[in-house]
C-alpha cells in the first residue's frame, strides 16, 4: 500500500460507504500524527468563480467554477495555484488578497470551498479496510478541466489496480 503524503491522491473505492466521498479523489495538503486535510478535486460546482471572486477569474483553469473542496467548512473558501517555476510547485493562495499582485508567477488556481478531513489515524484506519487508494498525483490532475471525467481516468492508469476495478462494472 501506498503511503498517504502531501501531494499523493486518494481515490475512493466503492467500500466506503460515505456519500460525500462516492467516486471522489481527494488532494492531500498535509497528513501526520494529528490527521490528514485534502480537497476533493472532482467535484465542480455550478456557482462560477466570476461571481464569487471576479478578481480571480483570470488565473482560473477550466472549469472556471467553485470546487466542492468536502463537507468540513463548506462555508470557507481556499484556493490552490500551479506556479509557472516547476520547482515551487502547488502552493495555496490567499484568496483575500488583491489578486492583481497575488498572481504573480502564478500558471492556474483552482478555488475550492470547505475541506476533507480526518483526525488523528481516522484517514489511516479508512486506508486499512480499503477504503481508498493512495497513489501519486500526475501534474495535470488537480487542474484537470474535465473533473468530471477523473475518477475513471486516474483509475484506470493504476496498472496493478485496474484489472481489480475492471471487474467491477460500477467502478467504469
Amino acid at each position: 500500500m501506498n503511503e498517504p503524503q502531501r501531494g499523493r491522491l486518494l481515490i475512493a473505492g466503492p467500500g466506503l460507504g460515505d456519500a460525500n466521498f462516492d467516486r471522489t479523489i481527494v488532494y492531500l495538503l498535509d497528513h501526520g500524527a494529528d490527521g490528514s486535510l485534502g480537497v476533493v478535486i472532482n467535484r465542480p460546482s455550478q456557482f462560477e468563480v466570476a461571481q464569487a471572486l471576479p478578481g480571480w477569474s483570470g488565473v482560473v483553469g477550466p472549469p472556471p467554477v467553485v470546487f466542492s473542496g468536502g463537507p468540513v467548512e463548506p462555508g470557507v473558501a481556499m484556493g490552490l495555484a500551479r506556479y509557472h517555476d516547476p520547482a515551487e510547485g502547488i502552493g495555496s493562495v490567499d484568496l483575500s488578497r488583491d489578486p492583481e499582485p497575488a498572481t504573480t508567477g502564478i500558471e492556474v488556481v483552482r478555488v475550492f470551498v470547505g475541506y476533507s478531513g480526518w483526525g488523528a489515524g481516522q484517514l489511516d484506519l479508512e486506508l486499512e479496510a480499503g477504503a481508498w487508494f493512495v497513489v501519486d498525483a500526475e501534474p495535470s490532475d488537480l487542474f484537470s478541466p474535465e473533473p468530471e471525467n477523473l475518477w475513471g481516468a486516474v483509475l484506470r492508469r493504476q496498472q496493478a489496480r485496474t484489472a481489480m476495478a475492471g471487474s467491477n462494472p460500477s467502478w467504469n
